[in-house]
C-alpha cells in the first residue's frame, strides 16, 4: 500500500470513530424524547402535548428536537411505530404457536397488559381515528397480521376459502381491539369481567364457525 492510501485509510478510519459516537447520541436523545413525549400523552393525552414541554422534560432546547421531529405527529407516529415494533413479537408467537383455545386469551392479556402499563399507548390508539398517520400504521398492521394468520391457518384449514379466513383474521382483531379500549376506561373489576367475556366470545365464536365451515367443505 502506498503512502497516499495508507493516509486515506486512516482518515476514514478517524472519520468513522468520530462519527459513531455522534450516532450513538442521536440514538439516545431520540429515545429520551420518545420516552419523555409517551410520559406526557399519558399524564394529559395527545391533545395536550406540547413539543416545547417535551423538549423541557427531555432537558433539550426546542430548535434541537426538531432536528429529530418536525411536528409532534412526527414524535406520536414514532411512538407508535415502537409500539408495533414491541408487539410483534407477541403476534410473531401468536403465529407459529397457532393455539386458537389459548392463544387468543395470551393474546388479549397481554395486549391488556400494554394498555395498563405502557405509557401513552392508550391515549395514542384510542384516538387513532384523528390521525391519518396512525390510521395508516393501523390497517397496515391490521393487514399484515390477517395475511399472517391466514397463512397459517389455511394449512389447519385447508378447506376454507381463504378469502374467509381473511376476513375472519381481520374482524376478530378489530372487534377485539374496541372492546379493550372501551376495558381500559373502567374500573378493575369490570374491565375484568369485560376482558374474561371478550375472551369466551372470542373462542366460542371461532369454535362454532370453524367447525360450521368444516362441515359445509
Amino acid at each position: 500500500m502506498n503512502i497516499t492510501a495508507s493516509k486515506n485509510s486512516e482518515a476514514l478510519q478517524e472519520l468513522e470513530q468520530r462519527r459513531q459516537p455522534v450516532q450513538e447520541r442521536s440514538r439516545e436523545r431520540v429515545e429520551l424524547i420518545l420516552n419523555e413525549a409517551a410520559i406526557l400523552i399519558s399524564e394529559v393525552g395527545v391533545q395536550g402535548a406540547k413539543t416545547s414541554e417535551i423538549a423541557r422534560r427531555a432537558g433539550i432546547s426546542l430548535a434541537s428536537l426538531y432536528r429529530y421531529f418536525p411536528n409532534k405527529a412526527a414524535i406520536v407516529k414514532a411512538l407508535a411505530e415502537r409500539h408495533i415494533k414491541t408487539l410483534s413479537t407477541v403476534m410473531e408467537e401468536f403465529v407459529n404457536e397457532f393455539d386458537l383455545e389459548e392463544g387468543f386469551d395470551k393474546l388479549i392479556d397481554t395486549f391488556a397488559h400494554f394498555y395498563r402499563s405502557e405509557p401513552g399507548y392508550k391515549e395514542i390508539w384510542s384516538g387513532v381515528e384523528a390521525m391519518p398517520e396512525l390510521q395508516q400504521l393501523d390497517l397496515g398492521e391490521l393487514f399484515d397480521n390477517a395475511q399472517a394468520i391466514t397463512d397459517r391457518a389455511k394449512l389447519l384449514y385447508p378447506q376454507v376459502e381463504q378469502e374467509r379466513l381473511w376476513l375472519i383474521c381481520v374482524m376478530l382483531p378489530r372487534a377485539c381491539g374496541a372492546i379493550l379500549r372501551l376495558a381500559m376506561t373502567m374500573e378493575e373489576k369490570p374491565e375484568s369481567i369485560m376482558l374474561t367475556e371478550l375472551k369466551l366470545m372470542v373462542k366460542s365464536y371461532l369454535r362454532q364457525r370453524l367447525g360450521e365451515l368444516d362441515a359445509a367443505a
